[in-house]
């Protein structure tokens, strides 16, 4: 058979442009024993993928030029020479952009659709939940009453950070990029206090009023200016979870800022950057206390989703724009 794929085109310089990626038609082999015939129900889109459009070295191969680019993404089984899975068995695995293809038994893992909906397992109950609970919980180790700030607070990452900082009983400050998703993490996802950084002339002071008594643990989504604000409020023995940079993904040139050591020295405080994988060993209990609280009603989740599998590239060049809100997903 012959299905659609879409791939890399071109290394983009600076912020990417449809004309980086390509449609293409693409042979679908036969099955082999252990191997299942899988068709795209939900895919990814996240900041991360940014990288590895470039041919740069960093803790993921980059995406090949004329080859699929690929990511989390959620399947049917529509044929199977496995004994684990049958047809309309519904699995998630890191899948090429494709309509139709291949896996084994090893890239894939059934999901439990009666616990949430199957594209919740690639947000709140998928990377994102999960970047979200071990980035907060074992490096910035949040106690009560203290001041959690979370930049990139709408996103993906950033509304379930928030939400987990309440369940700690701490005071959170979120920062977005529109009245709308400021409004919303307020209304809808407890978050304290919200700042708009794009209608906020001085971040500085905004942060410095919204956290009077400082900064305990800045969940860092977006670096630039933003995390300049807030690291010149950190409190004494503040942690920072360095979780993304997306305000710098697109850079043509090394970026220029502030000196920040100074200021972590002088408060004794803590910087650690990190990426999921640094904790695949403990995805199980980081699930199964996710899924505890979606399940008790104590964390909430949104979904911006873009209907079309051609519709892959532009929701991904939307996540640059902040088009999103909670987490980006394609519906095919």
């Amino acid at each position: 058979m012959t299905t659609q794929q879409i791939v890399l085109a071109a290394r983009p310089k600076g912020l990417p442009v449809s004309n980086d990626f390509r449609m293409m038609q693409a042979e679908v082999p036969t099955i082999k024993a252990g191997e299942i015939l899988l068709k795209g129900m939900y895919y990814s889109v996240d900041p991360y993928m940014r990288g590895r459009m470039n041919d740069a070295k960093s803790y993921v191969a980059p995406f090949e030029i004329d080859k699929p680019l690929n990511g989390g993404a959620i399947a049917k089984v529509l044929e199977s020479k496995s004994e684990l899975y049958k047809p309309g068995d519904v699995v998630m695995g890191h899948f090429p952009w494709q309509r139709e293809f291949i896996a084994t038994e090893k890239e894939t893992k059934k999901i439990d659709a009666d616990l949430a909906p199957p594209s919740y397992y690639l947000g709140v109950l998928g990377m994102p939940g999960l970047t979200a609970y071990f980035g907060l919980m074992h490096i910035g180790k949040p106690k009560v009453g203290e001041t959690v700030v979370v930049s990139g607070a709408a996103g993906a990452v950033g509304i379930v950070v928030g939400q987990i900082a309440k369940i700690q009983g701490c005071h959170v400050v979120g920062i977005a990029g529109s009245d709308e998703k400021t409004k919303l993490m307020t209304t809808e996802f407890g978050f304290d206090e919200a700042i708009n950084y794009k209608t906020t002339p001085d971040m500085n002071k905004a942060i410095a009023a919204a956290c009077p008594k400082g900064v305990n643990v800045y969940f860092d989504n977006v670096g630039g200016e933003i995390s300049d604000a807030v690291i010149k409020n950190i409190a004494f023995h503040a942690r920072i979870p360095l979780c993304g940079q997306i305000a710098l993904y697109n850079s043509t040139e090394p970026p220029m800022g502030p000196r920040l050591q100074p200021m972590l020295l002088t408060r004794s405080a803590l910087m650690q950057g990190f990426i999921i994988n640094d904790f695949k060993d403990l995805f199980p209990e980081g699930i199964q206390q996710l899924a505890q609280w979606v399940k008790a009603g104590k964390l909430k989740t949104t979904e911006t989703i873009e209907h079309g599998f051609e519709n892959l590239p532009k929701a991904l060049l939307g996540l640059f724009k902040g088009d999103n809100i909670g987490k980006m997903i394609v519906a095919a």
